[in-house]
């Protein structure tokens, strides 16, 4: 399938990569089919790009990248309304932003994806150790020549 994105423009997508969201994501519920995609094959972010919104798409990556001891408590109830029989078929993201001079995480609210069905929830975990704005990456002021 042809999905129409404003940072890539139009990409082609295999229909059983699309990603559903049955109650969408937090501020964005009637938004809930969504593609991956890498921008390139050695980077650790991605896109979720809406399929139904062109302007709609989120950066992404794995946390375990950036935070090795973080777990994402998946209730029994949340496994069974993905089709999760086993922890092994989920994937897990979290959406990244930029805050002041930082990229952070927001490992409050993880992106759980059932790899097999591509049907996916996001979480909102209790667990007072994740913050919705985990600092990952510093980023540096552009360098500016000096003038005399």
């Amino acid at each position: 399938m042809q999905v129409q994105t404003t940072r890539f423009g139009q990409v082609e997508i295999d229909e059983d990569r699309v990603i559903t969201f049955a109650s969408g994501l937090l501020g964005f519920s009637s938004y809930k089919r969504y593609a991956l995609l890498k921008p390139d094959d050695d980077g650790v972010f991605y896109w979720l790009q809406s399929v139904d919104s062109p302007e709609l798409a989120f950066v992404v990556t794995d946390p375990c990248l950036w935070v090795k001891e973080y777990e994402a408590t998946i209730r029994h109830e949340q496994m069974q309304d993905m089709g999760l029989d086993s922890l092994d078929d989920a994937q897990v993201f979290v959406i990244v932003n930029k805050y002041d001079q930082a990229l952070t995480a927001n490992l409050q609210g993880p992106l759980v994806v059932n790899a097999k069905s591509q049907v996916a929830m996001q979480l909102v975990l209790a667990d007072k150790r994740w913050t919705t704005r985990h600092e990952i990456v510093t980023v540096s002021e552009p360098f500016q020549a000096a003038t005399a």
